[in-house]
């Protein structure tokens, strides 16, 4: 049997996003509490995504925006982590507020997102050993929260993963709509 490459590049890339989730699970996590959620969105999802961003340019004014909703359509999957909110019990002040206990509800704990930055990092670095395009978008990952694509996540990030000869996520121009 043979089996281009071109023939199963997608098989391939879906493989990386699903190594790439493995990698951002097995990030070390503050306390030891793991309050990461992924998924991996392809197909007609992905447009989806691309949607709800032009709907977010539309009501925000923000343009980059409309780059990255065409942008991710060059992406065979895109993983979004995000994180739940859940307050540690530190009283480290690294949110701005003295202690867990004054902090009000609609700010997040900074230790959520140093572990989410943490997973999306060592998504990346699997990305990077695997030799696929990917790019960090919270663009991507504010038009996944809005569409519940993680539940009751509070901070989503996404990475679109894409193979081919040049990383279509990065030297992007502008686009006006």
């Amino acid at each position: 049997m043979i089996r281009n490459e071109r023939e199963i590049r997608h098989e391939l890339v879906l493989q990386a996003a699903y190594r790439m989730m493995t990698a951002a699970r097995t990030a070390p996590k503050g306390k030891g509490v793991d309050i990461i959620e992924m998924a991996v969105v392809t197909g007609e999802d992905i447009h989806k995504l691309s949607t709800e961003m032009i709907q977010l340019s539309a009501e925000t004014g923000m343009k980059f925006l409309l780059r990255d909703a065409d942008n991710i359509l060059c992406a065979e999957a895109v993983l979004i982590i995000g994180t739940m909110q859940k307050v540690q019990g530190l009283n480290c002040a690294h949110c701005g507020f003295p202690t867990c206990n004054e902090k009000p509800e609609l700010v997040p704990c900074a230790i959520n997102s140093v572990d989410l930055g943490i997973a999306i990092g060592s998504a990346c670095s699997m990305a990077a050993d695997l030799r696929v395009d990917s790019r960090v978008m919270f663009s991507a990952g504010m038009a996944a929260q809005r569409l519940g694509m993680l539940g009751e996540c509070k901070c989503v990030m996404a990475i679109p993963v894409s193979s081919s000869s040049k990383n279509p996520f990065f030297d992007r121009k502008p686009k006006e709509h």
